[in-house]
């Protein structure tokens, strides 16, 4: 009988540990062509590629709908599935010709 309460207390102990915030966020780190790429999700903006690079955009895992942007380029729409940590996203954007 004690053995079977020491058992489940340590289960139920174990179940209640808690994952900090931090550990459960997603940061997006982007690296781009051109350097003047800005970043967009869901129409809302992110930050600058070239920033990105250096400092990743900590965001809530799960799929974001990104928008890549730079004056004479195409946009270019991407569905990237973040997970928890660190996510390098690379894109070329294509130039729109003369």
């Amino acid at each position: 009988m004690r053995l079977a309460l020491i058992m489940a207390l340590t289960l139920a102990a174990a179940g209640c540990t808690t994952v900090p915030p931090e550990a459960r966020m997603a940061y997006l780190k982007v690296v781009a062509e051109p350097e003047n790429t800005t970043v967009y999700e869901s129409d809302r903006f992110v930050g600058s590629a070239h920033l990105l690079q250096k400092q990743p955009k900590a965001m809530k895992s799960g799929t974001k709908y990104l928008t890549f942007k730079a004056p004479g380029y195409f946009p270019h729409d991407l569905r990237v599935q973040l997970p928890s940590g660190e996510t390098t996203v690379r894109i070329k954007l294509r130039a729109i010709p003369p």
